[in-house]
């Protein structure tokens, strides 16, 4: 039986400030990994959709651009506070669609919801500059504007930080926003794409498009034209796709890809502090996480006693 807290999420995706179905019609299953029973199903995006939703996040560029620093610091300072006093639903949310423990969810939240308010107060500090130019004769003025439409890519294993790292600092430089979240875990973005209607985000600001056919769906919003900007989370290989299908219209890219992270254990190490912290690099978040140890180099003079 589907709980309150994913029937109350919208199942469609977000498009110009209205919920509305994929143009095929199609729907993609959300399922709890603890169990592999079926939540829901949402809008299954396709490359039309994609399309309409930078449509959309081009059309609010301008108006988004022009409103005052302050207005966008409060509403992200709302989103946070909702985040915040519903940090229950959202824990559970993120623990029946991604699988994390409950205690993890919540510290995710926290955490998330963090990036909120922190760009809430950077967004009325975006500085530029005055200053002499070399022949001294002339004054060199920097101003900051935003970029323009941005296509925001999230990760599976931390939906509700990672939607808000990337939405938090768009929103505050007055950037327009297309994200398409991981089909695995979508809910959360859906649920955040709630939250920011309710903080007094315009129409257009963000639209979320979540699909199964992410090459469809995202290569041509990347060749188009109308996206300035492409942050992505994921994989190396993905994010070399990525840099390619950006190359011809030199969009601006900001990458987080996969690492390859080595756990180094000194002969003079606190053992017991060694193995606490080997336990957390490595067993945080299930493992699910970009960071994680995949491999531990033990100094021989202490390995036997650091196994045990």
């Amino acid at each position: 039986m589907t709980t309150p807290v994913v029937r109350d999420v919208p199942k469609q995706l977000f498009i110009g400030g209205g919920w509305r179905d994929a143009e095929s019609g199609r729907t993609l299953s959300v399922d709890n990994p603890a169990t592999g029973e079926e939540l829901c199903r949402v809008a299954d995006a396709t490359p039309a959709d994609g399309q309409r939703a930078v449509e959309a996040a081009v059309a609010a560029q301008a108006a988004w651009a022009a409103t005052a620093p302050r207005v966008r610091s409060e509403i992200l300072r709302r989103a946070y506070d909702l985040i915040i006093a519903r940090t229950e639903d959202l824990a559970l949310l993120m623990t029946l669609e991604m699988g994390k423990p409950l205690a993890e969810a919540r510290a995710e939240v926290a955490y998330g919801a963090e990036f909120f308010r922190w760009f809430s107060e950077e967004a009325v500090r975006i500085e530029g500059g005055l200053t002499t130019a070399p022949d001294g004769r002339n004054r060199l003025l920097v101003t900051r504007q935003p970029v323009g439409p941005c296509l925001l890519i999230t990760p599976w294993n931390f939906p509700l930080a990672m939607g808000t790292r990337k939405i938090g600092p768009a929103i505050a430089a007055g950037c327009t926003i297309v994200l398409k979240p991981a089909p695995q875990t979508p809910l959360t973005s859906l649920a955040l794409a709630a939250i920011l209607t309710e903080a007094g985000l315009p129409d257009g600001v963000l639209n979320i498009v979540t699909t199964t056919d992410a090459p469809g769906v995202i290569e041509p919003l990347l060749r188009g034209g109308q996206i300035r900007k492409l942050s992505f989370t994921g994989s190396t290989g993905v994010g070399r796709i990525l840099l390619a299908q950006c190359a011809d219209t030199v969009i601006r890219t900001s990458m987080e890809l996969g690492g390859n992270a080595p756990l180094i254990v000194f002969d003079d190490a606190d053992l017991e502090v060694a193995v606490e912290g080997t336990m957390v690099a490595k067993m945080r978040n299930m493992g699910e996480s970009c960071c994680a140890a995949n491999r531990i180099y033990v100094h021989t003079s202490i390995a036997q006693e650091f196994a045990g």
